[in-house]
């Protein structure tokens, strides 16, 4: 589960640094419905990420952030046109960039330890054997 999911949001993360792209150079703006469904699915999925992380004991430090972190995507995300418009939304359109990146950065290292975690226990349950 935790590597198909890991897969998902990669693809996600694809979809969504392309559509950017084409977005910052002015094309494709048809697509932006599909920019804020995938981002949305890219945030669940992160959201599912740190419930498993959670769930194989790795803590619950980063898996709390990453909830919250993606909040803040979907929030900056919905309402990114209506902020600082005019000559300074550039920075608007830089802010979104790294927090969607910081959540895709969030659900590699959240599925990475849980990998790792889950991968111990294994190891320590075969070892009482």
């Amino acid at each position: 589960m935790v590597v198909s999911l890991q897969w998902l949001i990669r693809l996600l993360a694809v979809v969504q640094l392309t559509l950017g792209v084409l977005f910052w150079t002015g094309n494709a703006y048809e697509f932006l419905n599909l920019h804020m469904l995938s981002g949305i699915l890219l945030v669940l999925g992160l959201w599912i990420q740190a419930g498993i992380a959670a769930r194989a004991g790795g803590g619950l430090g980063l898996p709390i952030v990453s909830f919250v972190w993606g909040l803040g995507v979907i929030a900056l995300g919905m309402t990114q046109a209506s902020l600082l418009p005019g000559d300074l939304h550039w920075l608007i359109k830089v802010l979104h960039l790294l927090v969607g990146v910081g959540a895709i950065g969030q659900a590699e290292s959240l599925a990475v330890r849980t990998k790792h975690r889950l991968n111990n226990n294994v190891r320590l349950a075969a070892a009482q054997y």
